[in-house]
């Protein structure tokens, strides 16, 4: 994960803010922080949780993953999880130490996808897998699942 940029997080907040015509004690209001907390992340000296960043967003009508990805919790991805990452982050029930376990699985998860795309990808078609022996399982184009047990013959 991206180290949280608080500096230039403020300043974002701080323009999302005037741009939607809030006073600093109409956005504490609607988002349901204290004046002087909100005062104090916008100067970048307060690091907002996830769950903080979330009630800003709701109160300013932007959506949550834009501060998360200004805030440097999210990296920019292109729909890349976006939505299931700013859900964990969220999640008043879990702690963020919980939440971060819970990115770094989903990021492995991720990464394992890819190498096997990336290795199914550079199998030739026509070629098959090269070892003579079917898949073990897997679905079929109807959407059912095939088991191929082998055994050896003895």
């Amino acid at each position: 994960m991206a180290s949280l940029n608080v500096g230039s997080l403020g300043e974002y907040i701080r323009e999302q803010r005037r741009n939607a015509q809030y006073s600093l004690r109409q956005l504490a209001e609607a988002a349901g922080v204290s004046n002087p907390y909100l005062s104090q992340i916008e100067r970048g000296l307060r690091k907002p949780s996830a769950e903080i960043l979330q009630q800003i967003a709701k109160a300013l009508r932007i959506s949550a993953e834009t501060l998360y990805v200004q805030a440097g919790i999210l990296e920019e991805r292109r729909g890349e999880g976006l939505e299931l990452r700013a859900s964990i982050l969220a999640d008043p029930l879990v702690n963020e130490q919980q939440k971060q376990a819970l990115l770094a699985v989903y990021d492995a998860f991720l990464k394992e996808n890819a190498a096997q795309r990336g290795a199914v990808a550079e199998r030739s078609p026509a070629a098959g897998t090269g070892t003579g022996v079917p898949p073990a399982s897997g679905p079929t184009t109807d959407g059912s699942v095939t088991q191929n047990i082998h055994r050896e013959d003895r």
